[in-house]
């Protein structure tokens, strides 16, 4: 296995490599599509830099964005045009992409276990929230907190590729072959959860409010509702972010889709392991991310995927992940073991 980042690319990333392409426009986000490289990166990169304080967060971002390694890939399945005649080709960060991976055995999925659904051309992201019988599961996708039932012919446990690895490992069984152009079919029942975008804040609800803003993904920051103005959408003023002049805190309006309650406090964790899921306190924040390796004092490092770093933390600045589905709190399993 390739041991660091050239080589990486060199194996996995040439002219003509298969691979799958994640996006971060809005409403894609944690979701994967087949394409192939048509063009490869250049043989040197500069790394996305630490995030700080949530208005130099989004320069730094920013300004090395322009400076990573950039890719042109076209689609395998998502077309230019309308009339579907022309595949859709696009340049994007080398950290968009990974190779696609091998095919398993098929198999059954548990109750709260990270998966990927196929749906609309692509592979998305989420969590078994009901065993349903006759191999089919409810999936819960945080993204849009909507929630639907698939066969398990329509699912593959999640998988996250890190430094030229795929977390948690393959089965050392050899996984079937690939089909040449095999279609995997769609849901046929879409069953959307209006419980899960109808929570009611009052004034005053200690609540926690996300983003889709570049470089804030999957992150949670402690706010306080101010006032209700309508059905789905509230004012806030954030705990400890602060405006540019430092003079007051922050106020925004947000909507269903980006607030929560405060997770409750959960049993103590005296000590976490490789691939616990967890959200680690960061620049004002709470971001999810993944244990990737363990260290004496109680000391971590965590990865995050939607930068691909992995960040140093104390026990004391890292939570037990959990979610906010259909008005509960789950906590999070294992996120990437078998």
């Amino acid at each position: 296995m390739a041991s660091t980042d050239e080589d990486i690319t060199a194996q996995y990333f040439k002219k003509g490599s298969a691979v799958e392409i994640s996006s971060n426009d809005e409403g894609f986000r944690g979701s994967w599509f087949e394409g192939t490289v048509i063009r490869p990166p250049p043989e040197t990169t500069t790394p996305l830099s630490s995030r700080s304080k949530r208005n130099s967060v989004r320069n730094k971002y920013n300004n090395n964005k322009k400076n990573t390694m950039r890719v042109l890939v076209e689609y395998k399945n998502l077309m230019e045009d309308e009339a579907g005649t022309k595949k859709l080709r696009e340049e994007l960060d080398l950290v968009q992409l990974r190779p696609p991976p091998p095919r398993e055995k098929p198999q059954s999925f548990k109750f709260n276990e990270e998966v990927d659904a196929y749906y609309n051309d692509g592979w998305w992201e989420g969590v078994v929230t009901g065993v349903l019988g006759e191999d089919t599961y409810s999936v819960f996708f945080r993204g849009n907190r909507e929630q639907i039932d698939f066969k398990a012919s329509q699912l593959r446990l999640h998988r996250e590729w890190v430094n030229g690895k795929w977390v948690p490992p393959l089965e050392d069984a050899p996984p079937l072959e690939p089909v040449q152009d095999e279609k995997v079919s769609a849901p046929t029942e879409l069953k959307l959860n209006k419980e899960i975008v109808e929570d009611n804040f009052g004034q005053g609800a200690l609540v926690e409010v996300c983003s889709d803003e570049d470089g804030f993904e999957g992150a949670w920051f402690a706010a306080t509702v101010i006032k209700k103005l309508d059905e789905r959408k509230y004012l806030i003023e954030y705990e400890n972010l602060r405006n540019d002049d430092d003079t007051e805190f922050v106020r925004e309006e947000v909507d269903s889709l980006h607030i929560r309650p405060c997770p409750p406090d959960v049993r103590q964790v005296d000590r976490f392991e490789v691939l616990d899921e967890v959200d680690a306190l960061y620049n004002d924040g709470w971001w999810v991310g993944v244990i990737s390796k363990v260290f004496k004092n109680n000391k971590y490092t965590v990865y995050f995927r939607g930068t691909n770093e992995n960040l140093k933390f104390e026990h004391s600045d890292l939570r037990l992940h959990q979610e906010w589905i259909n008005g509960k709190w789950v906590i999070a399993s294992r996120a990437l073991k078998s």
